[in-house]
């Protein structure tokens, strides 16, 4: 934090809330890879800051944050459990874009929240889909109307511009074109609705945050985005947020919604999310790489994209003739003596066991969340010069893409999941879907 964001952030409080009151407590909150947050005190309420310092952070996206703030009160107006906005930054306040909401003190750490969740938790944030599905759209300010088929062709002009050479990826966008489903009246999206994105206390869900992806489309892209695996946070076994079965999610959202959960339409999105994911880690990377923003934890979700590959191969395999769905080996991985000087391996592991018994125990606050990563990445580091392993393969994704090649070609199915286990390995392998793939695969 610099003296000149604290004199500007003082004159923005006393501006937007009044008063000549001291700013207390504040601090940077962990997490938000696309934007900041900070939590402090003024005149004994407490606040949270959600803004871009820059204007090239906001580059590339649909809206502001003038209409994303338009967007969370016309939520909150309309009932939705959405961040009560309290004043927005202006050009003379020397913040960049944002907005200052009233604080919920309630747990959003997903580990926290799934450990021991509010009994209603599940069946809360079905009602809470349906409400914001039902925010009436003359409210809204303008937005973006969206399909399946919009959104797929988006995605792929992604996908060929960070290079589209990941064959998994390849395989699914050309099974996602081939089940694209048809348009339907579209409804207010969150874009977003999943742990870490949500707040919960005793009692259940509290608040819902980052609107930064509202837009108007179908509302199977919502009911489908949190229950990805990456958003389940190692709960695979419970594939509706984490929490339980998606039957008993549909169940509680048709009550509240009057609608139809269509079962096919909802597995397409599924599927769609999880590559969307995948794509923007990817993304991630190419932010860092260009110098846009190079923080680390860019680059460390950039090397997140394999989880989504095993995911999608798990979701896209039953789509494959019964024959190429045989199981598969991979070799056990043997470590090489050590002795004379410390390898790269061995470097790199006292680096981290440094981190992790002197920097990460008298770490607070966002510091130690950023210890955390950076031993994350020094793993992967660790593990690749153990074992290399790169799957880019532009020629097959190239064949995926056009069709020529595809879940029924001889070998390709054992290939990709071979080659997916062992990059996982690398990248995170505490990551839940690797246990579970193993054991279905070998």
């Amino acid at each position: 934090m610099t003296a000149e964001f604290a004199t500007n952030l003082s004159g923005f409080v006393q501006r937007g809330l009044g008063g000549d009151g001291t700013i207390e407590e504040l601090k940077r909150l962990s997490g938000g890879a696309n934007m900041e947050s900070w939590s402090f005190d003024y005149a004994g309420q407490g606040y949270v800051l959600r803004f871009s310092p820059t204007a090239e952070m906001m580059a590339g996206r649909a809206y502001g944050h003038d209409v994303e703030a338009a967007v969370v009160r016309a939520a909150f107006a309309s009932g939705v459990k959405a961040p009560e906005i309290v004043a927005e930054i202006i050009p003379a306040d020397g913040l960049g874009t944002g907005y200052l909401m009233r604080r919920i003190d309630a747990e959003v750490n997903p580990s926290k929240i799934l450990a021991a969740p509010p009994a209603s938790l599940l069946a809360d944030l079905a009602r809470e889909l349906a409400t914001i599905h039902n925010v009436p759209r003359d409210i809204l300010p303008a937005l973006p109307v969206t399909s399946a088929q919009s959104l797929l062709s988006e995605l792929k002009a992604r996908f060929l511009s960070f290079g589209g050479d990941r064959p998994v990826m390849a395989l699914t966008l050309r099974w996602l074109e081939e089940h694209c489903p048809t348009a339907v009246d579209p409804v207010l999206l969150h874009g977003d609705f999943r742990m870490g994105n949500i707040m919960a206390d005793r009692d259940g869900l509290a608040v819902v945050l980052d609107w930064e992806l509202a837009h108007v489309g179908d509302r199977h892209q919502d009911l489908a985005f949190g229950c990805i695996n990456s958003w389940r946070f190692g709960n695979i076994d419970r594939p509706a947020f984490g929490l339980g079965p998606v039957e008993l999610f549909w169940a509680e959202y048709e009550a509240a919604s009057g609608t139809a959960v269509e079962a096919d339409r909802f597995r397409w999105w599924l599927v769609y999310a999880t590559l969307w994911w995948g794509i923007c880690c990817l993304q991630m990377a190419d932010i860092w790489r260009t110098g846009l923003d190079k923080g680390l934890e860019r680059a460390v979700i950039g090397r997140r994209a394999s989880e989504t590959e095993v995911d999608l191969l798990m979701l896209l395999e039953k789509f494959a003739p019964v024959e190429e769905r045989s199981r598969i080996s991979i070799e056990n991985f043997t470590e090489a003596n050590r002795h004379g000087e410390p390898s790269t391996t061995e470097m790199l592991e006292a680096l981290s066991s440094w981190i992790d018994s002197d920097v990460k125990p008298n770490a607070h606050g966002r510091d130690r969340f950023m210890a955390s990563v950076a031993l994350n990445a020094l793993g992967m580091l660790r593990r690749e010069s153990e074992r290399p392993i790169a799957i880019q393969d532009k020629s097959l994704s190239d064949e995926l893409l056009t069709g020529q090649k595809s879940l029924s070609t001889p070998g390709l199915l054992a290939r990709l999941k071979q080659q997916s286990l062992y990059k996982l390995m690398v990248d995170q392998p505490k990551y839940s879907a690797l246990a579970k793939a193993m054991e279905q695969w070998i």
